[in-house]
């Protein structure tokens, strides 16, 4: 089995527009990235990919999603949306005792929360969801597919000045992972990572498994 330390990577974010009418469309210079098991790396049963860039304003996440099942019922705004179906963004800098955890579910339901973890898991870790990213928003598009599945879309756009942080410069770098909660009576509960996590049970917060995003202009 791979170490953390061998598992992670970079994703290039590029610079380009978000197109409004085709909130659905990564950029071209966009490469997407696929999730896996956070218990071990596998091929989870349900595919997740994400792509990533960004503009003056805003980091733009897009998940794009397999399902055959949606359970989403959380409505309210910082709601416990992860003990559903739901998919997670989190943002560090070079400290790794503090990071930014946001999450969306298909419902367009939104959680942010500053995580102060001070050993870099989840032993002490302190999630301060008084904390708002003012002006972060998401919107969802769920598609019925002939084989029966749906096709799942959550966009989440991250502005810059929400999280205290100016416009990437070129090469700049940030610490980051991805992550995607399926619930399923049958199936059972299923965790994905961009970087696993290797925990078992499925555990995200673990510091030393974020991978990095990397601008490019």
């Amino acid at each position: 089995m791979m170490s953390l330390q061998q598992m992670q990577e970079i994703i290039a974010v590029p610079h380009a527009p978000f197109d409004g009418e085709e909130p659905w469309s990564a950029p071209p210079r966009c490469t997407p990235v696929r999730l896996r098991r956070a218990t071990d790396g596998t091929t989870p049963r349900l595919a997740t990919s994400v792509a990533v860039w960004f503009d003056e304003e805003y980091l733009t996440v897009l998940f794009s999603a397999s399902d055959d099942h949606i359970e989403a019922s959380y409505l309210d705004h910082d709601a416990s949306l992860y003990e559903q179906d739901v998919v997670e963004v989190f943002l560090g800098s070079d400290d790794p005792t503090r990071y930014v955890e946001l999450e969306a579910n298909p419902r367009g339901t939104m959680f942010d929360a500053l995580i102060d973890s001070p050993h870099g898991v989840r032993e002490g870790l302190r999630a301060d969801r008084s904390w708002t990213c003012e002006g972060l928003w998401t919107a969802v598009r769920i598609e019925s597919e002939s084989s029966g599945m749906m096709s799942v879309d959550i966009v989440i756009r991250i502005p810059f000045a929400g999280l205290g942080r100016t416009v990437p410069v070129d090469g700049e770098t940030w610490r980051a992972n991805f992550f995607r909660i399926d619930r399923h009576p049958e199936q059972g509960d299923e965790f994905s990572a961009w970087q696993p996590t290797m925990k078992e049970p499925a555990d995200f917060h673990v510091a030393a498994a974020f991978g990095s995003l990397r601008f490019t202009v």
